[in-house]
Formats: C-alpha cells, sequence, structure tokens
C-alpha cells in the first residue's frame, strides 16, 4: 500500500500490518496527513507545546482562570491589528504605521471624550472613520501612485507618532467614559441562575462548540465533492476532539472567573468575518491572487489597485480599533501608547505562516502567531524572564518560524 493514504480505503479493510484499523497503518496516516498540512497545523501544535511547557514549568499558574482572562485582554489589541496585517502581508505589502495610528485613534477618542465632552458611540465611530480615512490616503499612494508600501507606512508611522504628540501635548490625557472602558476591560453580564459559572460564556461555547464541528465537516464534505485532497477520516476525527477540548477548556476557565470579556466576542467576530471573506468571498481570493503572482492576477482581470487600496483602507480601521482597545484598557491615552505594535503584529503574521512573498497565510493562522507571542511574554513574566532575554527568545521564534517557511516552500518545490 503506497503512503498516500486517502479516505478511498475500503472500511472494510482487515485490520492488517497495511490496514487503516491497525496501529502502524493510523500512526501512517496520521503522519501523512501533518507533512502534507505542515505549514497549517505546525504553529498550533507549536502552541500546544508552549502551553503545556509553561503550565509545568508556572506550576499551572499560566491556566488559571484569573491569568487566561489577563492573557486575553493583554493580547487582544495584537490579534486585532494580526488580522489587519495578515491581509496587507498576502497582497504582498507591509504597514509599518500601524502602531503609531492606534496612538493616534487613542489620542483623538480622549480629545473627544475627555477635553469636548462628546458622547462616546459618537467618538468611537468617529475614531474609525478617523482610521479609514488615514487607511484610505496610504493606500492611494501605494496603489495609484506606485510608491512602496515600506516608504508610505515609514512616513506614515512618523507622522502619526507626531501627530499623537501634537495632540496630546506630551501628556497622558483621561479617564475615558464607562462605555468606552468597557471595550478593553468590561465582561459579559451575568445571566440566568447560580450556577457557580457565568451561565452567557457556557451558552456561548456551547454554540462555539456545535458552529465549529458543523462547519469542519460542511468544509469537509464540499472537499470531497469536489474530488479535493481532505484529511483521513481518523485524523480528522482527532482534529474535531482537538478543536472541541480546546474551546471547551477556554469555555471553562473563562466561566469560572469573570465571564468573556467584551473584546473577546469582538474579536471573534473578526475572526469569523475575516475567515469568511478570505475563504469565500471574491475579494479574498483576489487578495490571495495578487499576492501570489501579480501579472497573471492582472491577466485575468483581477483590479490589483482597487484590491490593494481596500485592504489599507481596512488595515486603518483596524488600526483605529485596537487603538480605541488600548486607551479603553489603560483608560488613557498616552504619547508612547502602541509603540512596537506593527512589529509585533508582523511578527504574529509571519509566525502564524504568512509567507515574505506574499500569497499564503490565513485569518486563523494570524490568531495563532499572536498567541504564541502572547503565551510567550506571559509564561516569561511569570517566571521573571528579564525583558532581554524575552527579546532574544521571540527574535529567535521569529526568526525560526520565517526559516521553517523557506524549507517548507523549498521542500514542496523539490
Amino acid at each position: 500500500m503506497s503512503t498516500d493514504v486517502t479516505d478511498k480505503i475500503p472500511a472494510s479493510a482487515p485490520p492488517g500490518r497495511g490496514g487503516p484499523a491497525s496501529g502502524d497503518g493510523l500512526l501512517r496516516l496520521m503522519l501523512d496527513g501533518l507533512r502534507r498540512n505542515m505549514r497549517q497545523y505546525g504553529m498550533l501544535i507549536a502552541l500546544g507545546l508552549i502551553v503545556v511547557l509553561f503550565t509545568i514549568w508556572t506550576d499551572g499558574d499560566l491556566l488559571l482562570p484569573r491569568n487566561v482572562s489577563n492573557l486575553v485582554l493583554q493580547n487582544s489589541y495584537i490579534l486585532i491589528l494580526a488580522i489587519g496585517m495578515m491581509l496587507v502581508i498576502i497582497a504582498g505589502h507591509i504597514d509599518l504605521s500601524v502602531g503609531s495610528l492606534t496612538a493616534f485613534v487613542g489620542a483623538f477618542a480622549a480629545v473627544l471624550t475627555v477635553q469636548h465632552g462628546v458622547a462616546w458611540p459618537i467618538a468611537l465611530a468617529l475614531c474609525l472613520l478617523m482610521g479609514a480615512v488615514a487607511g484610505s490616503v496610504q493606500g492611494f499612494l501605494i496603489a495609484y501612485l506606485g510608491i512602496p508600501s515600506f516608504i508610505v507606512t515609514l512616513a506614515g508611522m512618523l507622522l502619526f507618532r507626531g501627530l499623537t504628540e501634537i495632540l496630546l501635548k506630551g501628556q497622558t490625557l483621561g479617564p475615558f467614559p464607562d462605555g468606552l472602558q468597557k471595550m478593553g476591560n468590561g465582561f459579559l453580564p451575568e445571566a440566568g441562575p447560580d450556577t457557580n459559572y457565568h451561565n452567557l460564556t457556557l451558552l456561548l461555547g456551547i454554540v462555539l462548540i456545535v458552529a465549529v464541528v458543523w462547519q469542519e465537516v460542511r468544509d469537509r464534505s464540499r472537499q470531497q465533492e469536489f474530488a479535493l485532497e481532505v484529511l483521513p477520516g481518523r485524523l480528522f476525527a482527532l482534529k474535531l476532539v482537538a478543536l472541541v477540548a480546546a474551546i471547551l477548556t477556554l469555555t471553562m476557565l473563562l466561566a469560572s472567573y469573570k465571564g468573556a470579556p467584551i473584546v473577546l466576542i469582538i474579536l471573534g467576530c473578526l475572526v469569523v468575518g475575516y475567515g469568511y471573506v478570505m475563504r469565500n468571498a471574491v475579494f479574498g481570493r483576489h487578495i490571495y491572487a495578487i499576492g501570489g503572482n501579480l501579472p497573471a492576477a492582472k491577466l485575468s482581470g483581477v483590479k490589483d489597485k482597487k484590491v490593494t487600496f481596500y485592504v489599507f483602507l481596512n488595515m486603518g480601521v483596524l488600526a483605529a480599533l485596537a487603538g480605541l482597545v488600548v486607551a479603553a484598557r489603560l483608560n488613557a491615552a498616552s504619547p508612547k501608547a502602541g509603540v512596537n505594535f506593527e512589529l509585533a503584529a508582523i511578527a504574529s503574521s509571519f509566525i502564524g505562516g504568512a509567507s515574505m512573498s506574499g500569497g499564503v497565510g490565513t485569518v486563523l493562522g494570524a490568531i495563532i502567531g499572536g498567541l504564541v507571542l502572547g503565551v510567550l511574554n506571559n509564561g516569561m513574566n511569570l517566571l521573571s524572564v528579564g525583558t532581554d532575554w524575552q527579546q532574544v527568545i521571540k527574535g529567535l521564534a521569529l526568526l525560526v518560524a520565517v526559516g521553517f517557511d523557506v524549507w517548507n516552500k523549498r521542500k514542496s518545490g523539490s
């Protein structure tokens, strides 16, 4: 029997040495599936190993409900930025301005709400509009004037940082209204009877499990209809069990503390929405097309300039949202907010499977990459590792991730 094992093997095959029911056959199925999907599952496995290792090294402190909740709150804005940055990198560009733009939007929100008394919902809408304007200006310069994205966004990084200093006059400005604070620090309200758990979070967890299982089964069925390669049945079942276990664990941890943070709900909606766009929408396929092979995309009728413009407009809106979350969490706008956020977002994208050459990457991969960095930061803080060594370790993690991508592409090509 060849090593290219698929679901076409009859279920009635005897459990002998070559049959899928044997231990050796199952192991070959798993190894073969992992080998063909290494880019997709490599960092997910790495994330699991990092969580296990730091849980052991911290005597379980990493997975304490309070720490898990703080982990979500502390990394939410990086994950929001990573989603937008993944789209930018897939399209073959880079954005160095997002950290400064988050600081500028936070300062703009503080000036509106604190100094001028603007209602927080109106201020929120104006801040998102400001992010869209900033992103569209950069997108126009890149897409229609042909200025390299590195130069445009480097200029934007300096520009927005300077404007932040001008707005705040070098001082911290706050506090924010309660409604805006909840974006960065709030939790879902209590509901239902007293069960020693947060009932609404438990309900959301159950709904999420059902939705994830249904989506995975549906995607696999569609791939089989078009005669596409799918995971072997047992490996697919193992994947579902792992997904359900991960969601259930996170749900129980959050439900045993204060419940799901509001920013986690926002982040979940972004992941679902952008994941659908990149998998199923024409716009998402066009992003992959211009990043993977721009000349071929042009010949196919893809409006590359329009797509690039909207990619950077979208990045501006997400940077504005991240800026609001950061300011709400700190309950103040600071001239030093957002420092190195762009590097964290870029690192999250590359660790999550994006390719330097563009055309490769997923929204879920960006989230996984951001969580890898977040767990590393949190675990090393719990172990009292110095910031100097933390920088070294994170740098090595990024180098290993990009090196793995290069190795994987060379192996696939050979």
